[in-house]
């Protein structure tokens, strides 16, 4: 891959940028950024990573590999009918935009494309991210281990069936701000017990760095894990006791399945939306 454009410049961009320019798989000046109108953003991410930017779309698109769709999902059908014309048959599109499917995005391009969805979380901000990929046809194997080499420079990738990824976005495109939610009970029962808020932090952030490292290196179930930790009639018995009289675990379920259906909700209306502007522009 010679030039791959990026069209938005928000924190996913920022984050493809960052780890694919680190890994070395692809030099700043090879990454050409637009946006909607911020010139300061494309000043700043192209002062940080030595990147191109410009509104020139003769210019931006020209000999590119691959686009990258990164704009917000409610302005998805202005950005393409604006590209399409120069967009050839077949261009290599990747679109981080949730809930667009790929009919989606080739009904509005009114052409074949080979389009690659991904779904990756927020954590791609320090190259941690949990991906998965969903190809169309048209994408060849090359260019499907084209898209899975950019992903890999911002975490860990998987290629899915598309109508799986409605399941990743509730699982994991969303896991982060259960952590998070559940990294906040934490502090707020440390405050409650008399720690320090900083000492606190810390030995939160390890313990879930410690769990999640046991979890990659042992083969053992969680559930093995768990009771290797539960010793009856000790302190972790009587804090899961707790948890599941609360029905935290169920609540957690449910949680996942509501994200993963209002991920199909959102992304039939976005598809309506998308075509109904199509039909008006």
């Amino acid at each position: 891959m010679k030039k791959l454009v990026f069209v938005g410049a928000g924190s996913m961009a920022e984050a493809m940028i960052s780890g694919i320019g680190a890994s070395g798989l692809l030099p700043g000046e090879q990454m050409w950024v637009t946006n909607r109108q911020d010139t300061d953003r494309l000043k700043t991410l192209k002062q940080k990573y030595g990147i191109k930017a410009t509104y020139d779309y003769e210019m931006l698109f020209k000999d590119a590999d691959a686009v990258v769709l990164a704009m917000k999902p409610k302005d998805a059908a202005g950005a393409i009918e604006e590209i399409k014309p120069y967009l050839p048959e077949g261009m290599l599109i990747i679109s981080v935009l949730a809930g667009v499917s790929i009919d989606a995005i080739e009904r509005a391009a009114e052409k074949s494309l080979a389009v690659v969805r991904a779904m990756p979380n927020t954590s791609a901000a320090i190259g941690k991210s949990a991906t998965a990929l969903a190809v169309n046809s048209h994408v060849c194997e090359t260019q499907k281990m084209l898209v899975q080499e950019l992903f890999n420079t911002v975490g860990l990738t998987t290629i899915v069936e598309e109508y799986q990824l409605d399941a990743v976005t509730g699982l994991s495109g969303s896991g982060p701000a259960y952590i998070y939610y559940l990294v906040e009970a934490m502090e707020k029962s440390a405050a409650e017990i008399g720690l320090e808020k900083q000492t606190a932090k810390q030995l939160i952030i390890q313990t879930l760095l410690g769990a999640a490292e046991m979890l990659t290196q042992s083969d053992k179930e969680p559930a093995q894990l768990r009771f290797e930790v539960t010793s009856p009639g000790g302190t972790t018995e009587a804090g899961i006791t707790i948890l599941e009289q609360h029905g935290v675990q169920s609540a957690f379920v449910s949680c996942i399945k509501e994200a993963t259906a209002q991920s199909k909700r959102l992304g039939h209306l976005l598809a309506d939306q998308l075509a109904a502007a199509n039909r008006h522009l």
